[in-house]
């Protein structure tokens, strides 16, 4: 090799460079025509400027270096190039459809689309899924499938803000830990379902009832006091709620820390062997709810009362559209159902072949969440609509938002049922559960996956054991009666707002920094599609500019969260902005590390590469490689390359 060669040397089983001549890189645009060091480059597989591909300025693409391309290619490290695949494309599909459909379409969707504007809120919701969620799920599956990495190590495209995925990571962990407590809490229900009689559909004055309990199983009418057996047994026998955790959250719950643990070995046993165990759970997961909520459909649109709750569901009031809240609403609702944001798309797209088609996955995954949404409002309300004709009152008297939906509405209506509640209670908890294990085990795996590419000598089943068991552990808190409300807390600070934040920068990462034309040439390059100009408006302009101006209007109208109405301790507070402080301060700290660990010499320099993309960005597989380097060199026009699914 000519003079100004670099020595490749292998960290933690990546390639880096050590420069030890070519201070910038190897970037032969910026050499002076004159300098020999342009020619020796240019002599060694590097490019002249004419041969970069350029988006905004910056360069994005392996073979703008001065290192061999075979140089790089003989010197990537096997495992670099093996990555366990999905056994099957299918497997893909549904692990994504299991991920994207869970708890949150069932009671957070239907309770959402009532509280702002019934079926006006279609509307809004729609609009947010055709220019925010579906163009976010694809860039993120794509993203993921190109690079073959996870939502850590895919940010080689821009080292600046890797800090992004770890993040996300965070974030995800806030979430997964308390999404199993809820998880455990439809074990729980589901096992005391087997009851001769269900146990919430009588009032039990010796141990959890006061004077104010009206039996659930009764059509007895209610007064301002009174209270249905179901939400006493929830609160007083299931949960023993704290009044305030002024004192301290209490001790956990032993039957519930059983039913954690159970939540936590089933997502062991799906997460162990990689999306080779998860890919076959996922046929289940992602197929028995809709057995199950169409038989609840079935049951629920024949019970007298039925057409007026599901009427209380779509009636539209078209006023809502004009209340910013609403469409603040909706992107909250698109986000939490698709599950954008959290890194766990980019993860299940990485197993993916090169090939593979996610534009069409996209489309088919939005589709089927949005759907399933609709279904899960038609099943809960035709019920609740039921339980209002019983009780003789009005449908909004019996709605409640959230958990209150899933162990109160529902049982109190399930407890009225005459034929076999027992079963219909069995088959709604078990769905509830099904449902959770879906979106944790792809939540769940995104974790093991960062960790497994951050310290790839560790093997990624003892990876899954660690997380499990840590998991288990923190989840502890959530089954004590202070519980409910740590859960509220992280809900608020660790999957809430930072996930808007992190989405931005994102954004604005792929498409401005990396670049739009060069994610456009990568797309080409990988599914042989040509997209129009309805991604560059969605990924160019309308996700960062909407999504910011959410972000202004959310913090203007920023109200800390409560509980019941209570306000949290102080301390609560401090450690709830600690969180989101950490989850946040990932992306400037990340971004000093880039600038830390960069070889060269001038800080304009190091300030200039963290926002390349990095020598070793691209396919990870040789044969794919070498296609794409051709393309590079092709000035961006790509060989005939045959798909493949």
């Amino acid at each position: 090799m000519a003079k100004g060669s670099l020595n490749l040397i292998q960290e933690n089983g990546h390639l880096s460079k050590a420069s030890s001549g070519l201070d910038n890189g190897g970037f032969v645009g910026d050499y002076p025509a004159s300098d020999p060091r342009k020619e020796a480059a240019m002599d060694n597989g590097g490019s002249g400027v004419d041969n970069l591909a350029f988006t905004d300025g910056y360069l994005a693409s392996v073979g703008a270096s001065g290192v061999p391309q075979d140089a790089v290619l003989q010197n990537l490290p096997e495992e670099e190039e093996e990555r366990e695949q999905w056994a099957h494309p299918i497997e893909f599909l549904l692990s994504c459809i299991a991920m994207s459909v869970g708890l949150g379409n069932v009671w957070r969707f239907p309770m959402t689309a009532y509280e702002n504007g019934g079926g006006a809120f279609l509307i809004p919701y729609l609009v947010i899924l055709t220019f925010i969620g579906r163009p976010l799920y694809f860039m993120e599956l794509a993203m993921g499938q190109f690079s073959s990495y996870g939502s850590v190590k895919v940010w080689k495209m821009v080292p600046a803000v890797k800090g992004v995925g770890f993040g996300q990571m965070i974030a995800t962990w806030s979430v997964v830990t308390y999404y199993c407590s809820i998880m455990g809490l439809t074990v729980f229900y589901f096992v005391m379902s087997f009851n001769k009689v269900l146990p919430w559909s009588v009032c039990d004055y010796d141990h959890w009832a006061d004077e104010n309990c009206v039996d659930a199983a009764s059509n007895a009418s209610y007064n301002n006091l009174s209270q249905s057996s179901s939400e006493q047994y929830f609160y007083n026998y299931v949960l023993h709620v704290a009044d305030n955790i002024d004192n301290g959250l209490g001790v956990p719950d032993w039957r519930l820390t059983l039913c954690l643990l159970f939540s936590w070995v089933v997502l062991f046993f799906t997460l162990a062997k990689g999306v080779q165990s998860s890919g076959k759970v996922a046929y289940f997961t992602a197929l028995f709810p809709y057995v199950v909520l169409f038989t609840l459909l079935g049951r629920g649109a024949s019970l007298p009362g039925a057409v007026n709750g599901i009427l209380y569901f779509i009636v539209p009031q078209w006023e809502k559209l004009l209340d910013p809240n609403v469409w603040y609403a909706a992107v909250t609702q698109s986000f939490f159902s698709l599950s954008v944001g959290f890194g766990a798309i980019i993860n299940f797209a990485s197993f993916n072949k090169f090939n593979h088609n996610v534009y069409r996955d996209a489309w088919i995954i939005s589709l089927v969440d949005t759907l399933t949404s609709l279904l899960a409002g038609f099943t809960i309300f035709s019920i609740l609509g039921n339980l209002a004709y019983q009780l003789d009152t009005d449908v909004k008297n019996v709605v409640r938002g959230g958990s209150g939906l899933a162990f109160i509405s529902y049982p109190d209506a399930l407890a009225k049922f005459t034929w076999a509640p027992q079963l219909f209670a069995v088959l709604f908890f078990l769905m509830l559960f099904t449902l959770g294990v879906g979106s944790a085990a792809g939540l769940t795996g995104n974790i093991i996956t960062i960790i497994c590419e951050q310290f790839p000598a560790i093997p990624k089943f003892y990876v899954t054991v660690i997380i499990c068991i840590s998991g288990f552990l923190i989840g502890l808190v959530y089954v004590t009666p202070g519980g409910q409300w740590i859960l509220d807390l992280v809900d608020f600070f660790g999957g809430g707002f930072i996930i808007y934040i992190l989405v931005i920068v994102e954004t604005i990462a792929v498409n401005h920094i990396y670049g739009y034309s060069n994610f456009m040439r990568d797309l080409k390059f990988m599914m042989n599609i040509n997209l129009g100009i309805y991604w560059k408006f969605c990924w160019v302009f309308f996700i960062p500019v909407s999504l910011s101006a959410i972000l202004v209007y959310s913090l203007v109208d920023f109200k800390l969260p409560t509980f019941d109405n209570k306000d949290y301790p102080v301390i609560a507070y401090a450690c709830g902005w600690i969180l989101a402080a950490v989850a946040l301060g990932m992306v400037p700290l990340c971004f000093i590390h880039a600038l830390y660990i960069n070889d060269k010499s001038a800080f304009s320099e190091k300030l200039k590469a963290v926002f390349k993309a990095k020598d070793t960005w691209g396919p990870k597989r040789r044969d794919n490689r070498d296609k794409w380097d051709a393309l590079i060199k092709n000035k961006g026009k790509a060989p005939d390359i045959p798909q493949k699914e």
